[in-house]
Order: C-alpha cells, then structure tokens, then sequence
C-alpha cells in the first residue's frame, strides 16, 4: 500500500522533506535571527513547526515561541513534535494577535502563497516589537535551482505554460521593495545555498507533481 494511503499529506511531509529539505535553511536562517531565552518569537506559516521547534531547542523550555498556520493538519502534526509551543491556527493577513509584540518574527517558505504578499508583511510589522528583526526565506526562481527546473520543465511538458507558486518571489529587488513598503528599515536580501542530502527521490518527486497540479 502507497505511503499515501497510510499518512496525511502533512505527516508526508514531515517525514520525507522537513529533515533533509526545509531544516538546513531554517536553521540558517534561525542563525541570522539568533535568538536568547529573553527573546520572543513568532512563526508566521509555522507549517509543522520545523522552525519554531529548532528555536525551542536553542533557546530553552521557558522562552515564549508562537507558531500561526492556517493549516489544521499541519498544526496537528506540529502539537505532536513539539507540545512546548503555542501553535494557533490563523490567517497570515490577520494574525491572530492583539496585544502582544515579538522581539523576532520568522517567515520559512510562507510569504510566496499568501495571496496578500503587502498585507501579510505588514501584519508582520504590527506585532514586532520596537527594536525586533524579521526573517524571510523564499525559494529562488526554477531557473536558478537546476533540479526544480528540471521537474518544472518536465510539467510544463505535460501541462503547458505555468506559474510555479512556491518560487513566485525568486526576485531579491521584489522582496526588498515589498518589505520597505510595508515599513521595515534596514532591509538586506541574501542568497542562501545548502547541500541537501537523504530526500526520498521517488517520494519526493511524486510530492512536487501534488504541488504543481
């Protein structure tokens, strides 16, 4: 029986791509927020939790962490991982937070699907604290990432044309500009690149069709 017929889409996705695929650069980009225990933070399409659940390790059990998703699954599959967090179910363009700011504010692979890209990252700006950082990581275009632009072209072939949403904000100027509008100072766009290593191939491939359909 297909691994797909056992396991919801996000226990897949925790099992085969979080490890391997998403947890080298959340922890880089953890690096460039580095948080302490005094600090507070919020992960903002937490997803299951792979960025929140690092800082957790990092900064100890009593450090405050709030991870917001506006995916039911992939929060239950976060709440078992990690019971330590206050993970809420919410819309990126209206976080589900009034009064409280956060010294640090993470966005892993989150902002390219929202369909109000302005309206989540000022929503961002509302709740951090005076003072706080955020930190952004969106994959480059398919054309600068020679294996998504491989399985990319090999759909295009079977489906025609298309947009490819996971890499819709590939352009560093695109991102500085919306995060400056949106109020932020201080804005520095970098490229990041990992090694990836230990991804299921077939599984993995057969997950990037899901997305793409």
């Amino acid at each position: 029986m297909s691994i797909f017929n056992q396991m919801s889409l996000p226990e897949v996705y925790e099992r085969y791509l979080v490890e391997p695929l998403f947890r080298p650069f959340a922890e880089d980009l953890l690096n460039r927020l580095n948080p302490t225990p005094a600090d507070t933070l919020l992960d903002v399409a937490c997803g299951t939790g792979i960025v929140a659940r690092i800082a957790r390790l990092r900064v100890g059990p009593h450090a405050r962490i709030v991870g917001v998703d506006a995916s039911p699954s992939m929060l239950a599959v976060a709440r078992q991982a990690e019971s330590t967090i206050d993970w809420q179910e919410g819309n990126a363009m209206k976080l589900p937070i009034e009064d409280e700011r956060f010294t640090f504010i993470s966005c892993h692979q989150g902002l390219q699907f929202f369909p109000d890209k302005l309206g989540a990252v000022r929503e961002m700006y509302r709740v951090l604290a005076t003072g706080g950082r955020v930190a952004i990581a969106a994959w480059l275009s398919p054309a600068d990432l020679p294996f998504a632009g491989d399985l990319h072209a090999v759909a295009e072939r079977h489906l025609g044309p298309m947009t490819d949403v996971r890499h819709s904000f590939g352009d560093a100027n695109a991102l500085a500009r919306l995060l400056t509008e949106a109020g932020f100072r201080n804005v520095q766009v970098e490229t990041v690149r990992n090694t990836v290593r230990g991804i299921d191939g077939p599984t993995y491939t057969r997950l990037n069709a899901m997305a793409i359909v």
